[in-house]
């Protein structure tokens, strides 16, 4: 609080200005230096939050960033930037005009739903994050939107609201926490505020087991650039759909329920679906969209014998199929003069790179390995992306 505190004052800011773009390498050497004009505790709270800063420019953008003021683990549970801005434009566009966040952290979330026009009251029981929070709101003009409060969210009346979002703490003093009951607050608790509102979005950890989705609430999950960002229980718009979003776009693929591919040898080609389309269970809906099957009845590889464009897997082209051979691929690549070998594995105990080392890849082609099972026999399939 008391760094925070330091760098609110025309002083600290005008320091956060000079030590924007310090190279960690430097640090030392700068801090000794403006230690001679200002105090140390200024000077270590502004080359710290410079850092983080830096950081979080990779979910904020760095304009944004630039601005901001983080803690460390504000930086790293706070949700990119992009994917904010989707689930507040869903809440937008279903006429929501008023949001309680409850554990908004240093206020990411209630950013994204200001700029979306949406009033915010963003609360955290963390003094620390929530006065991180009314300083962002400050510092990116949206302080006329957003009231900060710092209470236990269990506490706050939100009936005035149109809708409730609720990022549940997934992190302990034991790091990441798995079981939805062990959140703070727990899920079950998220999904009675949620129930209590006209419209409501939890965000969760992706990993969450399906049967752990009630049936009254819909399931997405977001993929940003390829990698599986969130999970969000939405309720007040379409009970038990199902459906796997991916950005920059977005693109939405919504479960039909299909039931799961056949096996079948492999095709031509191999797709592999996005993050957010396995966690989702949707890989049947991109096998009917590409006319394909799996390669083996547990492993979310889709092969089809042409090739078939959908935003929802990448293709590749596959010259060949093997079991899995070390000395064989070694050969093959030589063959082929392949010195950039990409390794993919679904299915397979062999690393990456204890591969590489292995087969030693030299000269002026590239190639793509997928080591997995085909119909439970393990198996190399060698191609280039289609």
């Amino acid at each position: 609080m008391n760094d925070l505190a330091l760098l609110l004052t025309p002083e600290g800011r005008a320091l956060l200005d000079e030590v924007r773009d310090t190279d960690p390498a430097r640090e030392l050497a700068v801090a000794t230096r403006l230690r001679r004009e200002h105090p140390a505790e200024l000077v270590s709270a502004a080359l710290g939050q410079a850092r983080l800063r830096q950081r979080a420019a990779v979910k904020f953008g760095a304009e944004d960033a630039g601005r901001m003021f983080f803690t460390p683990n504000g930086v790293e549970q706070s949700t990119r930037a992009s994917v904010a801005a989707y689930r507040a434009r869903r809440m937008a566009d279903s006429g929501v005009a008023s949001v309680a966040d409850l554990c908004c952290g240093i206020g990411g979330d209630a950013i994204a739903l200001a700029r979306a026009g949406i009033r915010v009251l963003a609360v955290d029981r963390d003094p620390l994050a929530a006065a991180a929070a009314r300083a962002n709101a400050d510092a990116l003009g949206l302080a006329g939107l957003i009231e900060v409060r710092e209470a236990d969210v269990t506490e706050v009346d939100t009936a005035g609201y149109d809708a409730v979002f609720v990022d549940p703490a997934r992190r302990g003093g034991r790091g990441r926490i798995f079981d939805p009951e062990a959140y703070s607050p727990p899920l079950s608790w998220a999904v009675s505020a949620a129930r209590r509102a006209p419209h409501a979005a939890l965000k969760i950890a992706p990993g969450i087991p399906h049967e752990a989705v009630p049936e009254d609430a819909e399931a997405e999950w977001i993929s940003d650039g390829g990698d599986v960002k969130e999970a969000v229980l939405w309720f007040g718009t379409e009970p038990g759909a199902v459906r796997a979003t991916l950005l920059p776009g977005p693109r939405t693929l919504l479960s039909r329920a299909l039931p799961d591919p056949p096996v079948r040898p492999p095709g031509r080609y191999l797709y592999e679906p996005d993050g957010a389309v396995i966690r989702a269970h949707l890989v049947a809906e991109v096998a009917d969209q590409v006319d394909g099957g799996l390669l083996d009845a547990t492993i979310a590889y889709v092969t089809a014998d042409a090739p078939h464009p959908t935003p929802y897997a990448t293709a590749y082209e596959i010259t060949d199929h093997l079991p899995f051979n070390v000395k064989k691929l070694k050969a093959l690549l030589r063959e082929r003069q392949v010195g950039t070998l990409t390794v993919k594995k679904r299915g397979s105990a062999v690393e990456p790179e204890e591969l590489r080392k292995k087969v030693k890849p030299q000269g002026p082609n590239a190639a793509t390995v997928f080591l997995t099972r085909v119909a439970g026999a393990p198996a190399m399939l060698i191609g280039h992306p289609a």
